[in-house]
This record gives C-alpha cells, structure tokens and sequence, in this order.
C-alpha cells in the first residue's frame, strides 16, 4: 500500500471511529446508553485499595470497556474533573491508593460482557464506620473522629459527605448509562457496633441511593465482601454473610484463601484481584448471566509451531476466555480497534490488520501498544538467530520480541525501505544467539512504534563453520615475536590492524574473526607490518 493510501485509509478509519464514538453526545437529551453498566463501589480501606505494589504490566493496563467516573480531582493522575469518565486504572479511589477489589471487579465483569462497557462510581475511606454513608448521622461521626479521618473524607468534598458525593456523581453517570448494582466492603471498623444496628445502617445507605437515584431494588443488585480470611476481623464475616437477612436482591464475595499482607487487615494483591473475581462471579449470577470460566488461548493449527522454523505473523494463537485468578489474560491478541482494515478475508472475525503481501498473508496497519501472542514449542535448549521479514514506509517504526512475557530483543528500529514502500519486504535479523529452553512457550510480538508491516518471523540454528581446507593449512615458516599485522581483502582494502606473536598466531585470529571472513567473502591478505609483499600469506575458506 503506498503512503498516500495508508494516509487516507488512516483518515478514514479515524472518521468513522470519531462518528460511532460510543459516548459522543449528538443532542442535549441523548438517550444512556443501555449497554453501560454502571456499578457504584463504597466503603473502607479494602474497597478504596490498600496494595500499592500492583504491578502496572498486569493491573495497571487498560481495559478497553471499563471506565470510572472520577469522585476526586487528581491531576497526578489525568483525571482532573470531578463526574468525567476516565479509563479505570488503579488508584481508582483517591489519588495516591492502590489495588482495589473494584479494578479486577470490572474487569471481569467486562469480560463476560462482551457487548457491554463497564463503569464505576468509587467512593470509599480508609479505617470509616459506616456511620459516614449514612445521610443523617456523618455530620456528628465526623465531629468526634480523629483529624486524619475528618481530613480524609473532605476528599470527597470540604464537608466530608461522602453519600453527597455518590449522588453527584452517579446522576451525571446515569446520564451516559445504567446504574446496575452496587459492591460494598466495609465492617473492619464496626466489629463493636452492636447486631442490627450496622446491618441495618448498611441497609439505609443501599435504600437511600434507590430513592435518590430512581432506582428499584430488584433490578440493583448488593454484593458485600468477607473479611481477610483468618485475619483480625475474620469473624466479622458472618455479620456480612448476614445481611442477606436485610437486603433481599444479596450476593457476598467469599474471602476463603485470601489472606492479608501481613496487617491483619488488608488483602494481598493477589487477594485484591481474585476478590474482584469473586464479586463479579456473585454480581453475574445475581443478574441471571453466567459467569465465563477462564479458557486458555490455542495454537490456531492445534499444534504448537516449533522451533527452529517459522512462525507465519498471521497464524497467532486462537484467544481463550476471561481472566484467571492471578489477573492474567486469556486473550492472545490485542488490536486497537474490532475491524480489519487489510484485504484480506483471512481470520477477518479477528480484527486484526492482515492483508495481502509478503508471502501471502501479512500483518499491517500496526498501532503503537498493539500485540499477538504464538503457542511455540523449542525441540532442543540451545542458542537461535531471529530474522523478521519487514516492510515500512517510514524511519519511525519498531517492534520487540518475547518468549514468556520476557524480552529476547530490545526494541528493534525497522529500516524504511529503500523505495518508501509498505510492500517491499526485507529481512533483518533481529538478534543472533537468543537462547531457549525446550519445550512449549508462549512467543509475543508486540508494536512499539506505529505502522510497520511484518510477515513472518524466523528461528534458526547458527550454522557450523566448516574446517579449513588442505590449502587453507599451508604453512610458512615464521618468527613467534610479536608484530603488527594487517589483513585486506581481494581489492586490497584494509580490513583491520591487530598484534600477534608471530603469522600462525595471526592466522588464528583472523580464521576465528567471523565479522572479517563475512566482509572478506572467504579469501584474506595477511601481511606483516614492515614486508614488501603483502601477499605475504594467503587463506581460502571453502
């Protein structure tokens, strides 16, 4: 395709994705959109986030169809205004928390929603009673808590009305969605509130959010989560297990296996995302869909591809299903958007940008943060050159290689070739010497710079230097002192300067030299500094 096409394609694409925008407001009385989900999350130190060592590869990337919507302004985190959506990324509470049972809710929730995008309202307090959700009672709560608390509710406004701000916030929500259910975690705080009285506190605050959001209780709803299990507060569970007895439409996210960090108190960051399983498993049942259990993604031939061989871009892996418990995907691609903009029909279902080139079927239209994932199966341990056929139009393009999400590449910078033409395919080797492990891995092809074209990738044994021929063995006699030597090629240009003690010394150096054999094509001129001759010894390898 040549540069002008790329650029009006680009063009195009970028039209009809502005055009379809799922949220762009054509009217001052755009209907919500029925395929927003909107969930509020509330309560204490457990729903606001307490694991600040997530891992930004795992936890921290974005889900294409989970948004929040900001109740703080945090500008160190681009999310200035209050009641804007924004990608859900953790900290979605606050603006300096961590890991929540929220993130990982959504995502899963997303994940068995396949035709729905997911949004959270997150309103929470570290070391609260639920005293402060309740309309009524937060004023006196507040005035008797200790300055770290009364400092930490004013996040959600200068007078703590942590409520006041769910309202607010989930009305300009309903505007682009449907609120459909609420998660809560809270009771660390409360374990000397007397029986009833927390549960029927929990009990107003749901009730309330109703009436204040025209909302009814069948169609919304509550999904509560057990304490750390075996932690300082585990027996407060069943208290939460309980409130079954007061909200009819009741889910609770068992806590079983997840411990705390070491605090007594607070999940792990594994136990933060198999939480935000567990709450969406609850959720999912609670509005009658069945919950997707997590498939791994399939070589597309059924067979791994092995190793040494190649591995055809276009013949990534089949993706699986959902997500696992430690957070990982099951998908084995990831396109920046649902259409094929290649002309090519094959794997078309896909999304990703394949069309005719190369060796037939190539992978094009390449975004930066794009990536496929290969089922790979290494036959033997050992060392591996990669070569990658490669076309790019540009001098900006680049791409990295990985066998089990570790790097085999650094960033490989992809030449523009020579005509500036995105079909004029090359091959670069990428790396020499790579080693592996036999058996079956996962390889990743990921894009780390916009627009270059790949058709294939390449592993293959270093080939065995052969020994030197009879004549290649001829020898002179020579002294062993030490000299410096000089070697040219056929058209006696210069090829290098070195000391050795002696031309047998010389000799070995250069036949051990594969960078001056390659230049060379074979054939040398190694003459000591100081002869009249330079063909003062000659080598030939065949």
């Amino acid at each position: 395709m040549s540069v002008e096409m790329s650029f009006k394609k680009l063009m195009g694409i970028a039209g009809v994705a502005a055009g379809l925008s799922m949220f762009a407001v054509t009217g001052a009385n755009a209907a919500p959109d029925p395929n927003f989900h909107i969930y509020i999350a509330y309560g204490q130190s457990n729903m606001e986030g307490n694991a600040t060592n997530f891992d930004k590869n795992i936890d921290g990337k974005e889900h294409p169809r989970f948004k929040m919507f900001a109740t703080t302004s945090c500008s160190n985190l681009g999310r200035p205004t209050v009641g804007e959506m924004y990608p859900a990324v953790p900290p979605m509470f606050k603006c300096n928390q961590g890991l929540s049972v929220a993130d990982w809710f959504g995502r899963h929730m997303a994940d068995s929603l396949p035709d729905v995008t997911i949004g959270i309202i997150p309103v929470a307090v570290g070391g609260t009673s639920i005293r402060l959700f309740d309309p009524d009672d937060y004023k006196s709560y507040l005035s008797t808590a200790e300055s770290w608390l009364q400092s930490s509710a004013k996040a959600y406004g200068n007078d703590g009305n942590a409520m006041a701000r769910i309202i607010e916030v989930a009305k300009k929500a309903q505007e682009k969605g449907v609120i459909k259910g609420i998660i809560f975690h809270q009771g660390e705080t409360d374990g000397g509130m007397g029986q009833g009285v927390w549960e029927g506190k929990v009990k107003k605050t749901y009730e309330y959010m109703l009436k204040q959001l025209g909302l009814n209780a069948e169609e919304t709803p509550f999904v509560a989560g057990e304490m750390v299990d075996g932690g300082s507060c585990a027996g407060f569970s069943s208290r939460v297990r309980g409130l079954s007895n007061y909200i009819a439409n009741f889910g609770v996210a068992s806590s079983k296996g997840y411990g705390s960090k070491g605090d007594g108190l607070h999940f792990t960051v594994e136990g933060y995302r198999g939480m935000g399983l567990r709450y969406a498993q609850e959720m999912l049942k609670l509005v009658n869909v069945t919950p997707v259990d997590p498939e791994p993604q399939e070589p597309f031939s059924g067979k791994a591809i092995e190793i040494p061989g190649k591995v055809e871009v276009e013949n990534f892996d089949k993706p699986g299903k959902g997500r696992n418990e430690d957070g990982t995907s099951n998908d084995s691609y990831s396109d920046q958007d649902s259409e094929n903009h290649g002309d090519s029909d094959y794997r078309k279902d896909t999304g990703v940008d394949l069309y005719k080139a190369g060796d037939g079927v190539a992978l094009g239209y390449t975004q930066t943060g794009e990536w496929l994932e290969y089922t790979v199966e290494v036959k033997t341990d050992g060392e591996y050159n990669v070569e990658v056929s490669v076309a790019a139009g540009n001098s900006t393009s680049a791409f990295k290689l990985y066998i089990d999400e570790k790097a085999i590449t650094d960033e490989v910078s992809v030449p523009q070739t020579a005509d500036n033409s995105w079909d004029t395919y090359e091959t670069i080797t990428v790396k020499e010497g790579v080693k592996l492990t036999a058996g079956k891995h996962v390889l990743k092809l990921e894009i780390t710079a916009n627009y270059v074209n790949i058709d294939w990738i390449q592993f293959s044994e270093p080939k065995k230097e052969d020994p030197p021929s009879a004549i290649a063995k001829v020898r002179f006699d020579m002294t062993e002192a030490e000299s410096n030597f000089s070697v040219y090629n056929m058209q006696g240009v210069k090829l290098a300067t070195f000391t050795a003690k002696g031309m047998s010394d010389a000799m070995n150096l250069v036949k051990t030299d594969a960078k001056l054999r390659k230049q060379a094509k074979g054939v040398f001129f190694v003459r000591k500094e100081g002869a009249k001759l330079m063909s003062k010894k000659v080598v030939v390898f065949e």
